[in-house]
């Protein structure tokens, strides 16, 4: 286990602080370059059109320069370079990567963008930016579709402790900070650890930084919160990029995250990563990621976010790096797959709660619909859901007055028929949280139309009974189930007394 100090950021201690200060004093925010550009040229950089930006940029200042660097991928005279740096001298710039010379100007060696408006990311220069020049092997990603899904993932609850596995930049451990009295990352890359260091300088952070492979540099200690956007891409074990490839075969690296959670988290611990899954012909998918934590006493909520078949897998990977067309590569990769019975590939998020319990929940579910954001909140509600639920019996259930949550729709089809129209299929439809749709029965419909907050279960029910000709004690064993899905989906909400 190897630590990283001061010592191994791409500038000197001396060097961030001059670079955070021309960046402040350039206005090099987000906000800052979407008034510089305005809303037609801000829309543009989303569809890299960088014409009207350059067009917004022409008359030289700090700000315009780093735009055209850093935004627009521009070569830059070396004057207006220097200016738009000062206070850091350009011969630091130079050596810590930062810049590189072309000809007679000076373009980006790095990503620098700017995290909201009071965070930078460093990182390597992404492809799109260096078209046909596939990525190096230890490439460091930035700010990328992966990293904000994980982001808006994470439960933002105060932690005394919490740990990156696989840090990459650092973006993970810039918002951890926020919320955690203490930040601990590793990563298997040198490159990705120098980032990492150098990022959390800018933005007035001190990390503990980790050289090792996954967990190994952690081992024996454990954290309040954990999250993890690891080389998750699956395949037959080959290793090519850190940032994708974790030389695991298939999805072995999301199983041995969820084998060693018992062992990282503190009780009341969570861990959260992001994982990639086989869809193995004549299995169910769900039944097999759930084999992952059977035994570990955790708590766990799967969400499936995207499945792509083999060949879009594969097609999207090598195009991620840049890779040279390789017929040879892509067909053994396919060949892989097809050895392996692959149907599919699956993407999600792994929720996992050390909760003390002996009944540990474990739920895995496709959740493929847009969720209200922040989806971190869905997840701590979720989690809150179960505790509610399992502190309570059958009779505690039925004393609960419990009330319809707001937004809620009803969705009818029907069939003429002779006697006029029929319905076929309800569905109830949330408009807010996790906006579940889900197909009920008349009588499940009836439980949550008359969930109004005003009497408990036990008499709700009471009513139903007389209304359906059943016995009363009979609905209500019937109706313990139910009531615990539809408070565990977010369909009805307990009511406090």
């Amino acid at each position: 286990m190897d630590a990283v100090d001061g010592n191994d950021m791409l500038l000197s201690p001396a060097g961030v602080d001059q670079l955070r200060t021309a960046l402040t004093s350039a206005g090099y925010t987000s906000t800052g370059i979407a008034d510089r550009l305005g809303p037609g040229a801000t829309s543009g950089l989303a569809r890299n059109d960088f014409r009207a930006a350059l067009r917004a940029t022409e008359e030289r200042d700090p700000l315009a320069t780093l735009i055209r660097l850093f935004v627009c991928a521009q070569t830059e005279p070396e004057e207006a370079v220097r200016a738009a740096f000062a206070p850091l001298p350009l011969a630091e710039a130079l050596a810590g990567g930062l810049l590189e010379r072309v000809g007679d100007g000076l373009r980006q060696g790095v990503d620098l963008e700017p995290y909201g408006d009071s965070w930078w990311v460093l990182s390597d220069v992404p492809a799109s930016a260096r078209p046909g020049q596939p990525l190096a092997a230890d490439h460091v990603l930035g700010i990328g579709g992966a990293t904000t899904t994980l982001v808006g993932a994470t439960v933002r609850r105060p932690v005394g402790s919490a740990l990156d596995l696989g840090t990459g930049s650092g973006v993970q451990a810039l918002h951890l900070a926020e919320h955690a009295r203490s930040v601990t990352a590793t990563d298997v890359s040198d490159r990705s650890l120098r980032f990492a260091a150098t990022n959390a300088a800018l933005n007035g952070h001190t990390w503990e930084l980790l050289k090792g492979d996954l967990v190994g540099p952690v081992a024996g200690r454990r954290f309040d919160l954990v999250v993890s956007n690891p080389p998750f891409v699956v395949g037959p074990g080959t290793t090519t990029h850190s940032y994708r490839d974790s030389g695991r075969v298939g999805d072995g690296i999301a199983a041995e995250l969820a084998a060693a959670a018992p062992t990282l988290l503190t009780e009341g611990g969570t861990m959260q990563y992001l994982a990639n899954w086989l869809h193995v012909a004549g299995e169910d998918w769900g039944e097999r990621v759930a084999g992952w934590f059977a035994g570990t006493g955790l708590d766990a909520w799967v969400i499936q976010r995207e499945v792509a078949d083999p060949m879009a897998y594969v097609d999207l990977w090598l195009a991620d790096a840049s890779e040279a067309a390789d017929p040879h590569r892509m067909a053994a990769w396919l060949d892989w797959f097809d050895a392996q019975k692959v149907e599919a590939v699956g993407f999600g998020v792994v929720n996992l709660r050390r909760g003390g319990h002996t009944d540990p929940v474990l739920r895995v579910e496709d959740l493929r619909q847009a969720v209200q954001p922040p989806m971190g909140e869905q997840i701590a509600a979720w989690f809150d859901r179960q505790d509610w639920l399992r502190a309570r019996d059958g009779e505690a259930l039925l004393a609960t007055r419990f009330r319809a949550v707001d937004g809620l729709k009803l969705r009818q089809e029907a069939s003429m028929g002779d006697e006029g129209w029929a319905v076929d299929r309800q569905v109830l439809v949330q408009s807010h949280g996790l906006r579940w749709s889900e197909e009920v029965d008349p009588l499940v419909l009836a439980l949550v139309g008359g969930a109004n907050g005003q009497v408990p279960l036990r008499e709700q029910l009471g009513v139903l009974a007389l209304a359906h000709d059943v016995p009363a004690d009979d609905l209500a064993e019937a109706a313990g189930p139910i009531i615990a899905h539809l408070v565990e989906r977010g369909v009805i909400a307990p009511v406090a007394d």
